[in-house]
């Protein structure tokens, strides 16, 4: 079966070094670093598991077998307005880390997924009348 070609031109280093850059202000950040703490034990195993995520939507790779939404609806502490501070913070790292046009590219994916993510995570944040609790 021939090999897809990697959606944007990045290297699996390059997605290393911009998940390893984000963790580390994740770690810093007010409001992600206490969800993520509750959750990551064991950090250089979780960002091999996000480098594989990576890998996967970008080149195409086999190497995840997670289910993203699943983990963010099942951790309780995930609320939808968090997507927003996640998603600045990536696009901060994207534009340190990367070309413009791959910090772009990587961006507008990373988009899309975070607002299915949203979606999902809503869905299981309502109140008893089906209306969104956005905390």
């Amino acid at each position: 079966m021939p090999t897809l070609p990697p959606k944007f031109d990045v290297t699996r280093e390059d997605i290393a070094r911009v998940v390893a850059s984000f963790y580390e202000m994740v770690r810093q950040h007010p409001g992600l670093g206490p969800v993520f703490a509750v959750h990551v034990t064991d950090w250089p195993k979780h960002e091999a598991k996000i480098i594989d995520f990576w890998a996967n939507a970008i080149l195409h790779e086999r190497s995840y077998d997670g289910n993203p939404l699943k983990v963010h609806r099942d951790a309780g502490n995930v609320r939808p307005g968090m997507f927003d501070a996640w998603l600045a913070l990536f696009d901060m790292t994207l534009r340190r880390e990367l070309e413009p046009d791959q910090a772009a590219a990587w961006s507008l994916l990373a988009h899309r997924i975070g607002r299915s993510l949203r979606a999902g995570v809503v869905e299981q944040t309502k109140d008893a009348g089906g209306v969104p609790i956005l905390r």
